[in-house]
C-alpha cells in the first residue's frame, strides 16, 4: 500500500493510507496516513456502526487535505468501546497461534537486504 501511494504521489496524485497497525504504517512510510486504533481489519470503523464509519472516513478525507509534511501520520481519536480485543490480538496462545510481532526488517534474500540498506542510506 505504501509503495503504491509513494508511486502515485510521484506522479502527482494525492494519496492517503488508512490503517490500524501503527508500526506497519511507520515502516511503510506512506506520504500521508491516518492511524485508527481499532482491531486489524476494521480501519474504517466498527461493523454496522454507520456513524462511526462516517466519522472515520470523514476524518481521513480531512487529513488528505490538511497533511502538508510528507510522512505525516495522523492519529485519529477513536475508541473501539472496550480494550478486550487488544489482549486477544497480542495473544500467542489459545486460538491465535501467531508468533509475536517482530519489528525488525525481514527479507526474502540477502540481495533484498543489501538493496534495502543501500536505498535507506541514499
Amino acid at each position: 500500500m505504501s509503495l503504491a501511494a509513494r508511486h502515485l504521489e510521484a506522479l502527482g496524485m494525492p494519496t492517503l493510507c488508512l490503517g490500524s497497525a501503527l508500526d506497519i504504517l511507520q515502516a511503510g512510510a506512506p506520504p500521508r496516513a491516518v492511524f485508527v486504533d481499532y482491531p486489524l481489519g476494521h480501519s474504517t470503523g466498527r461493523p454496522f456502526d454507520r456513524a462511526d464509519q462516517d466519522r472515520v472516513v470523514r476524518a481521513a478525507l480531512r487529513a488528505l487535505r490538511t497533511i502538508t509534511a510528507p510522512g505525516t501520520i495522523v492519529r485519529l481519536a477513536a475508541h473501539w468501546g472496550d480494550d478486550a480485543w487488544r489482549a486477544a490480538a497480542a495473544a500467542t496462545r489459545g486460538d491465535d497461534t501467531r508468533m509475536p510481532r517482530d519489528t525488525s526488517p525481514q527479507y526474502q534474500t540477502e540481495d533484498d537486504r543489501r538493496l534495502a540498506e543501500a536505498a535507506a542510506q541514499s
